[in-house]
């Protein structure tokens, strides 16, 4: 029988370029909608955010976050940021860039990650935020069930 199912993560996030792990909270709530395969699909509302995969680990974190840094600075002038004042116009560029969603295919109930992949949270503002991902899971309960 097809489902659709939806949940969401909180998150805070600080004042710096936060690269947060969401795959074990993702995972959890994939389990709980009992779906054994289908798709997933995570969405980050608002405009200084992105969702990606990486490989989670300190040299990768450190080496995305320099590569960010690199093509979108925060030292450049942005339009944005004169019109509005609120110094953050690298950050919507950069979350316009690496994008608000993300699908990822579920089987076996599990979301289908590669050995080293894992889903991140990318918050680019400039200010602590309480940020909301909402996931919708849709696919088909197990024959069993």
């Amino acid at each position: 029988m097809f489902s659709l199912q939806t949940f969401t993560l909180e998150v805070k996030t600080t004042a710096g370029t936060d690269i947060l792990d969401l795959t074990a909270q993702v995972k959890e709530e994939v389990r709980r909608t009992g779906l054994a395969s289908g798709l997933l699909t995570l969405f980050i509302a608002g405009s200084t955010a992105a969702l990606t995969t990486i490989e989670y680990e300190s040299g990768v974190v450190n080496d995305l976050k320099a590569a960010i840094e690199r093509l979108f600075p925060r030292d450049l002038t942005y339009a944005h940021d004169a019109r509005w004042g609120d110094g953050n116009g690298y950050s919507h560029v950069r979350a316009a860039f690496l994008k608000p969603s993300l699908s990822v295919p579920i089987e076996d109930g599990r979301p289908l990650l590669g050995t080293w992949q894992q889903i991140v949270l990318m918050d680019f503002d400039n200010r602590p935020r309480q940020r909301q991902i909402k996931g919708q899971v849709m696919g088909i309960k197990p024959s069993n069930a």
